[in-house]
């Protein structure tokens, strides 16, 4: 036998690589059952007939930092290069439901996403964007709610109905107690605000998208391309039996979710698992649910390069890495794209290197050609496979989580997080052991010299507490007062909280005043540590 450098290869989740795939070592593929046309189910090969053909998919390029007049700026500079679409970066107080006064937001405010703290910021965030013209992602969870009537209110005030919005709210709790930590509430008014944003969305805002399940951070934290399939729709179906146990009916807000997955290194694997989950939603929704509307089955996702996989070392060939994951995404057939800049692993994105990364997603839109024929790859012994294999593998994961009594089950008894860490940390020895080669890092390093990094200036706080405190100061208060005490009244009960923090938001009532009065009702959710 010839000689090979390893003993065996593997994919990065350990799928077993044969020398090659051929019909004697692969599983039969039924065309019409696992595969089908462009468009049908099981949508293995895409939600639409023409795909990329058709239109390309939305270019978003996540940004945000500092103040919401900065923002802006970035926006409307990203909006002329051609991105068509736009992806929020929120910092960490807006995400856990601090205003940037409070005590425990000193020193975070405006670093690795935009201050939002009142409807002023948002006006500022999108003046000049009109809202009726333009897809709004914002990767925001556990105060997602208020983010998402924060941006309603911009459209009332710029005149856009709320049936002319678009876009998505991340919105997605249950990774955050697995992977990610930007919690405030238990899980159980957590998801009672998620159904309440279903519900709420599907009467009021008909094309918004009312999650985004992701994967992402689930990756991100370490976990397997397996892993991140199998628990990213284990999260997807609690989601699902949350909204019809208050009683909605699956058909009336399926169409409305949306997925977020990461694309990593291993390309043939990253093209195999888009389409395995694609497949496996479908039969889920289908077969489990009894959904019956094909917008219930298809799995629509957007998808962003692997943060992790970007090193500090020799930046710029971190413009390879994205190059690659953004190819995989793309031929496994993503609605949306985000591609990561050559220094995020040193800092915030500079314009230039924000320009690099969007230019990147436009060259293979229009010079590879891979956009012009739809899943160029099925049929291939290898994808068609390594697809079949990673199905098969998020199905074991998804029955054994049922069989602990559901997803939030599995994660109060640390199950999936356990099976992430050991991920990381098989990956992490693979590393130190050379078994597994990152450029510039363990192998073919470099003296290389600097580039330029962003970073934020701490007069950036002071003006941001100054402009809320001035708000506070100058709003009418007995509508605030009165407005945040109708939503703690409505907490207690079970009337939809979404009209309700409209109208605060509208009074000039803060992010962090609707997260402290729905956290006095329904307090704080804090992580149990076993031993």
């Amino acid at each position: 036998m010839a000689k090979t450098r390893r003993e065996s290869f593997q994919t990065s989740s350990g799928l077993s690589l044969p020398n090659d795939f051929n019909p004697e070592n692969v599983t039969p593929v039924d065309y019409e059952q696992d595969l089908a046309a462009p468009g049908d189910f099981p949508y293995t090969r895409g939600v639409r007939p023409s795909m990329y053909r058709g239109q390309f998919w939305t270019m978003r390029q996540y940004a945000g930092f500092a103040t919401a007049e900065e923002s802006n700026a970035r926006y409307k500079y990203l909006l002329s290069q051609g991105t068509t679409g736009l992806s929020v970066a929120f910092d960490l107080p807006t995400q856990i439901g601090l205003d940037s006064d409070d005590s425990l937001a000193a020193g975070e405010v405006g670093k690795v996403g935009v201050a939002i703290d009142s409807l002023d910021d948002m006006l500022t965030l999108f003046d000049g964007i009109p809202l009726d013209k333009v897809s709004t992602s914002m990767t925001i969870n556990s105060t997602a709610s208020t983010l998402l009537c924060l941006y309603l209110a911009v459209a009332r005030k710029q005149g856009v109905g709320f049936d002319k919005v678009s876009g998505t709210i991340q919105n997605d709790i249950l990774k955050e107690y697995i992977a990610r930590g930007t919690y405030i509430y238990p899980p159980k008014p957590s998801l009672r605000l998620i159904t309440d944003t279903f519900a709420y969305c599907a009467s009021e805002v008909p094309n918004w998208n009312t999650i985004s399940i992701s994967g992402y951070h689930i990756r991100e934290a370490g976990s397997t391309a397996a892993q991140e399939v199998a628990f990213t729709l284990a999260d997807g179906i609690c989601y699902v039996d949350a909204a019809i146990s208050v009683g909605l009916k699956v058909d009336d807000f399926a169409p409305r979710l949306s997925f977020f997955f990461n694309s990593h290194n291993n390309l043939l694997e990253e093209i195999a698992k888009f389409r395995a989950a694609r497949r496996l939603w479908a039969r889920i929704m289908r077969d489990r649910f009894g959904a019956v509307n094909p917008k219930s089955l298809m799995l629509r996702f957007h998808t962003q390069t692997a943060g992790s996989t970007l090193t500090a070392q020799q930046p710029e060939v971190n413009v390879v890495r994205t190059t690659i994951q953004a190819l995989a995404a793309v031929l496994g057939g993503t609605q949306s794209l985000h591609t990561n800049s050559l220094d995020e692993a040193l800092g915030l994105p500079t314009e230039n290197a924000a320009r690099i990364a969007l230019r990147t997603q436009q060259v293979i839109a229009y010079e590879s050609g891979v956009a012009d024929t739809v899943d160029p790859f099925a049929g291939s012994y290898a994808i068609e496979e390594l697809t079949t294999q990673l199905e098969n593998a998020a199905v074991d994961y998804i029955e054994k989580i049922d069989g602990m009594g559901g997803m939030l089950r599995a994660i109060e008894l640390g199950y999936v997080q356990n099976e992430i860490q050991e991920a990381a940390y098989d990956y992490q020895r693979a590393v130190e052991t050379d078994n597994a080669i990152v450029v510039g890092v363990n192998k073919f390093q470099s003296d290389e010299g600097s580039i330029p990094v962003m970073r934020i200036d701490e007069k950036i706080e002071r003006d941001q507490v100054a402009r809320l405190q001035a708000i506070r100061a100058r709003r009418n208060a007995a509508d605030a007062e009165s407005a945040l005490s109708s939503i703690e009244e409505a907490a207690k009960g079970t009337e939809n909280l979404l009209p309700r923090i409209l109208t605060a938001v509208e009074a000039e009532v803060t992010v962090g005043e609707i997260s402290n009065r729905l956290r006095s009702v329904w307090g704080e959710y804090r992580e149990s540590v076993t031993v």
